[in-house]
């Protein structure tokens, strides 16, 4: 708890609720966000520094002693090549710019989308990473975590990452991907669902990871963070309709092997939404893998207790309410 410590992308859903944990904890922390009007309503220094501006960094980084590096663009669609700029030159402008602070011991933020769903009925871990770049973000995440462990070696940096699986839970200033898939159907958009695989962590687990990560001394390596897992959206929806059964929770499951009229109904919405939630590369995917993990490395190095599945889900909806 000594020192200042940066967190990065600090108004995301994670670092909003990383930074509230370390305030708490006594930390004393500095948040970096593209605009200061974007900043989370914390007792906290904010300063503004985008990871792919090199000129940002040397004040956003000065006088710290430790760095959360979160900030990297969360999208299913969108600018594909930004996507990947923002993951892996933003992740060299920063790594460089801690070193040349004097930083040594940073935690990293990645997924499970770097660790990959296949092969299908493996148990994936630590040691799996992902071969399938369907979406910029999984070839982001993948590319600029590999970066992350070369920058580390070059640099002399003490390196901690965390792979979190999607992640549910409230206190978001703005929504997720992973937080829509709750948001969406309580307000009726799917009439059914498609059983894609997808496992599932609470973010406030998350965030005690990640500070646990930095705090034990013999912390190292990845840590995947999926204790909900082995299951499917649909499976979700499920539990969530039986906690909520006044809410529009669908209760029809789609088989994969009827993915590409999703993928079809899909396209059509997003020329009136302007918005794609599945492509057809990321739909064949599906089929290949599963959201079988195991977070044992977690649980006895970082030693996290999960929140249940019914915390997860209430949470979310509660924040949306």
């Amino acid at each position: 708890m000594e020192g200042l410590v940066v967190v990065t992308g600090a108004n995301g859903h994670i670092g909003n609720n990383l930074c509230r944990q370390l305030i708490q904890r006594g930390y004393t922390v500095r948040g970096t966000v593209r605009s200061l009007d974007k900043a989370p309503n914390l007792e906290m220094e904010f300063v503004e520094a985008d990871v792919l501006v090199e000129d940002d960094w040397d004040k956003a980084l000065e006088g710290a002693s430790g760095l959360f590096h979160l900030a990297t663009i969360y999208a299913t669609s969108g600018d594909g090549q930004l996507i990947l700029d923002t993951a892996n030159k933003g992740t060299e402008i920063v790594f460089r710019a801690a070193a040349k602070a004097g930083i040594s011991r940073i935690v990293y933020t990645s997924s499970v989308a770097a660790v990959g769903s296949t092969p299908k009925g493996h148990v994936k871990d630590e040691a799996n990473w992902n071969d399938n770049f369907s979406l910029p973000y999984t070839q982001g995440k993948t590319e600029s975590e590999r970066k992350a462990w070369e920058l580390a070696e070059e640099l002399n940096l003490d390196l901690r990452v965390i792979n979190p699986s999607g992640v549910l839970g409230g206190s978001f200033s703005r929504p997720t991907p992973s937080t829509d898939i709750i948001g969406d159907a309580m307000k009726g958009k799917y009439p059914a669902v498609p059983k894609v695989p997808l496992a599932f962590v609470h973010v406030d687990d998350v965030a005690t990871a990640h500070r646990k990560a930095y705090e034990i001394d013999e912390a190292g390596g990845r840590y995947v963070l999926a204790p909900h897992q082995g299951g499917t959206i649909h499976d979700l929806f499920k539990r969530a309709k039986k906690m909520y059964p006044e809410m529009k929770f669908p209760k029809i499951g789609i088989p994969l092997w009827m993915m590409p009229a999703v993928v079809f109904q899909d396209w059509v919405m997003g020329i009136f939404t302007g918005k794609r939630m599945i492509t057809r590369s990321a739909a064949k995917s599906f089929a290949k893998g599963d959201s079988k993990y195991s977070s044992k490395k977690a649980e006895k190095e970082l030693g996290i207790v999960w929140k249940t599945y019914d915390d997860m889900i209430r949470d979310t909806v509660e924040e949306y309410r």
